[in-house]
């Protein structure tokens, strides 16, 4: 096993360059005809910023020579790990146990894990799972290619940890999930000190991209045929401290109401104590930037902030929800609670339920606390029994249930744009809905009337609300004059991407223009 530390010497080739010269070893070797490409599968766990991640981790791969797994066994299979609740570990491990018994069945198989549990666990994860072939943190993701290199060659599994970050994520190549919406990095790790945090000791102190190469990497999708993007930091309206200009995130936006061919746009997450008036101008204001907020409450109880070392109180929070909501009349707020902090006390938790009933989010992800080592909430007196943690939780989870279907029910009657996704309802077959995300975030699924064209993923249908619940609303348009759709450029990329995908040809764009590879490679196109 090798073990690598930071820094990396003077002349260390770059990730693009490491990427490229494991291209001729990513073929199985097969004598009898030519060399078949190896396949991968990458399993994300965790947050947003981790979906990203796997997204590079995929276009690292495919740059390698490596092609995606169609369902069969993968050649590699990588799992990009989260460590913020403690089942995280349990999923991984339980994981990698089934996967062993067909690793040994398939000797040529490799597995890889990387991301914050890789970054906090390291050498553990090879103790307790050794027929692992290589483990990488969240700082050196675009090591993965020749980390499964030189498994292949020593024989022996890989382990390479930096403790901090040696290429900033995105200027690696980009294998990404959707062709009509992206994900782009405006910075990574954060400079809280939240005691049930374990990401900052994960992901690293902030590092703030410059608005020039962020503003060329949201170019760079939208010509590719994107129309939505998500700005993405572990406290994104702090961007701009490291480079001395606090209204960069509000500037940062409003920049991008000046793309053309960029409809939506949307960010996570922000931090309730550095949330500042110029970033809710900058979203009235800005035509793209959607009507959609998700702010972090995690607490009601303001002992509780502070023993959170969250540097705000309720109030505060509640007096952003209003700026918000004058601003924005019909914008659409969601929130993160952790339910049973350790010293939470019944009028605690009352103070949670109180502010919860107050801010009427749209939607909540509540969460249980998790003790997580090397936190210093960990350490805390007063930690609460399961029992009254899970007495809160439901107690929290059917309020909020209860405001987020009222605060649906008042969409009953309303008109709204639906961009089209891929996805579908669990009930799709049976109610031959297509389904959409409206553009304060809202899950819609909705039919198309008899005689209407169908829509792409990509496309914009816009549809009356006829029924609501509290997880989604139905559209089911009476008739045709009561559906609009329009096709869209992003409409146009999943046509192209699908004809690429099953070799047949691809349809021109309206407007003629080549699409942005984001750094990746252009693979030839491969017969059925």
């Amino acid at each position: 096993m090798s073990f690598t530390i930071p820094s990396p010497a003077a002349g260390t080739p770059s990730p693009a360059a490491l990427a490229t010269s494991s291209a001729d070893t990513a073929a199985t070797e097969d004598h009898s005809g030519p060399a078949q490409p190896r396949t991968y599968q990458v399993r994300t766990f965790g947050c947003q910023m981790n979906v990203h991640d796997s997204e590079r981790m995929a276009g690292m791969l495919e740059a390698a020579g490596y092609v995606p797994s169609a369902g069969e066994l993968a050649d590699v299979v990588v799992f990009n790990t989260c460590a913020v609740r403690e089942n995280a570990d349990n999923k991984l491990y339980g994981n990698l146990g089934i996967l062993a018994p067909v690793k040994a069945a398939n000797p040529g198989m490799q597995i890889a894990v990387g991301g914050c549990l890789a970054q906090k666990d390291r050498e553990t994860i090879l103790k307790k799972a050794p027929w692992v072939d290589a483990v990488f943190g969240t700082h050196n993701v675009g090591a993965l290619p020749a980390l499964l290199d030189r498994a292949r060659h020593n024989h022996e599994a890989q382990l390479e940890i930096l403790e901090s970050l040696d290429v900033f994520p995105s200027t690696l190549p980009t294998k990404r999930d959707s062709v009509y919406s992206g994900w782009v990095s405006i910075s990574v790790g954060c400079n809280n000190t939240c005691t049930f945090c374990i990401v900052p000791a994960l992901r690293g102190k902030e590092k703030d991209r410059r608005p020039g190469e962020i503003l060329a990497e949201i170019q760079a999708l939208v010509d590719d045929g994107a129309i939505e993007v998500t700005l993405l930091g572990q406290n994104v309206n702090s961007y701009g401290v490291e480079f001395g200009d606090r209204q960069a995130f509000s500037k940062l936006l409003r920049a991008c109401g000046e793309i053309q061919g960029l409809e939506r746009v949307r960010f996570t997450s922000p931090h309730p104590a550095a949330f500042t008036d110029d970033v809710i101008d900058a979203m009235a204001e800005t035509h793209n930037v959607m009507p959609q907020l998700h702010m972090p409450l995690q607490s009601g109880s303001d002992k509780v902030l502070k023993d959170m070392k969250r540097s705000y109180r309720s109030t505060k929070f509640l007096g952003i929800l209003d700026k918000v909501r004058e601003k924005i009349p019909h914008a659409a707020i969601s929130t993160d609670i952790i339910v049973g902090f350790p010293g939470e006390t019944e009028e605690d938790f009352q103070a949670t339920l109180d502010v919860v009933e107050k801010s009427r989010f749209a939607t909540a992800f509540t969460f249980q606390y998790s003790k997580r080592p090397g936190t210093p909430a960990a350490d805390l007196p007063d930690q609460l029994p399961k029992a009254v943690v899970q007495e809160r939780f439901e107690r929290l989870t059917a309020l909020q249930d209860r405001i987020a279907a009222e605060e649906n029910a008042r969409q009953l009657g309303r008109r709204v744009e639906v961009m089209v996704t891929a996805q579908s309802g669990r009930k799709a077959e049976e109610t031959h809905r297509l389904s959409g995300r409206s553009q304060d975030q809202r899950l819609v699924h909705f039919s198309v009337p008899a005689g209407a064209e169908a829509p792409r993923p990509g496309d914009l249908v816009t549809v009356t609300i006829t029924e609501a619940a509290a997880f989604h609303l139905i559209s089911d348009p009476a008739s045709a004059e009561d559906y609009s759709l329009r096709r869209s450029r992003a409409g146009d990329a999943w046509d192209r991407s699908q004809a690429d995908s099953c070799g047949a040809p691809a349809p021109s764009s309206a407007s003629g223009r080549s699409g942005v590879s984001l750094g990746m490679p252009s693979l030839p196109v491969r017969g059925r």
